[in-house]
């Protein structure tokens, strides 16, 4: 595939996303933009972006496939464990007064995030799982919808058994089925979370919250929007709340003294 002079056709292509599909591109990155349109490009077998574009005109299919590609849907349980090592004591200090707890897992993708709070306050005696109350939201309705059902399965490169070490013990949490390959969420862990579609740049505001976890989604936004969604993020936090980002992102310097370093090698954060 020719990549010569390729950004006014990515562009139209971009243009079609913006004008005719259920999403909105303008907030992500060229180089992301590219790569996911690239990939379905070569599963259908379309060489340049003019041929894609009029197969995305005319194939409901796959627009719905691309939308699926664009959705930034990456994650795991207690993805990077060593930081979930710092949300224990994160969650372990904000529960000390038994107070209700308000967290936020932000572009919770297909759940596994907001699953790993709550299994981490249910796993953890030093944690008060009652006190702790967790909205999890995402701008992908479908994503919600199998976030939602909290089945998960292995595959040749997703161990979901080897996701769960961080627990002592994971049945507690999930219900194995007799193949040892599909893991459903308990019901007990379950309630302890509610999912809802949220934009986080055009979305209403939020506020109140004790944590927001906010983790892997800034990597691909672009530049821009990064000052807007740390808006919301920021806004959303009470005074004194904790926010945590991904491994590879930072704050953007005009947020940096609104916040202090809780643990600054997980990139966990107070708010001032």
């Amino acid at each position: 595939m020719s990549r010569t002079d390729t950004e006014p056709e990515l562009g139209e292509v971009v243009q079609y996303i913006a004008d005719s599909m259920a999403f909105e591109p303008d907030s992500y990155n060229e180089s992301y933009l590219d790569r996911r349109v690239s990939a379905r490009m070569r599963r259908t077998g379309c060489e340049e972006y003019g041929e894609y574009l009029e197969l995305l005109s005319s194939d409901a299919d796959e627009r719905a496939a691309l939308l699926d590609a664009l959705s930034i849907n990456v994650t795991s349980f207690f993805r990077n464990p060593e930081v979930w090592e710092g949300i224990r004591d994160v969650l372990a200090e904000l529960t000390e007064d038994s107070r209700t707890v308000r967290c936020w897992s932000a572009a919770c993708a297909d759940g596994r995030e907001p699953y790993s709070i709550a299994m981490l306050a249910r796993d953890d005696r030093r944690i008060d799982e009652g006190a702790v109350e967790i909205t999890a939201t995402d701008i992908d309705a479908e994503t919600l919808g199998e976030a939602r059902e909290g089945v998960y399965e292995s595959t040749r490169t997703t161990d979901i058994g080897a996701q769960l070490e961080p627990l002592s013990n994971p049945n507690d949490h999930v219900d194995v089925s007799e193949d040892g390959t599909a893991f459903t969420v308990r019901p007990a862990v379950k309630r302890m979370v509610s999912f809802e579609q949220h934009d986080l740049i055009s979305g209403p505001a939020k506020s109140g919250y004790d944590l927001v976890l906010c983790r892997n989604l800034l990597i691909y936004i672009d530049r821009s929007y990064k000052e807007p969604i740390f808006e919301t993020l920021t806004g959303a936090l009470r005074s004194e709340g904790i926010l945590t980002i991904g491994k590879s992102e930072t704050l953007p310097r005009t947020f940096r003294n609104k916040y202090e370093p809780y643990d600054r090698s997980n990139h966990i954060y107070r708010r001032d």
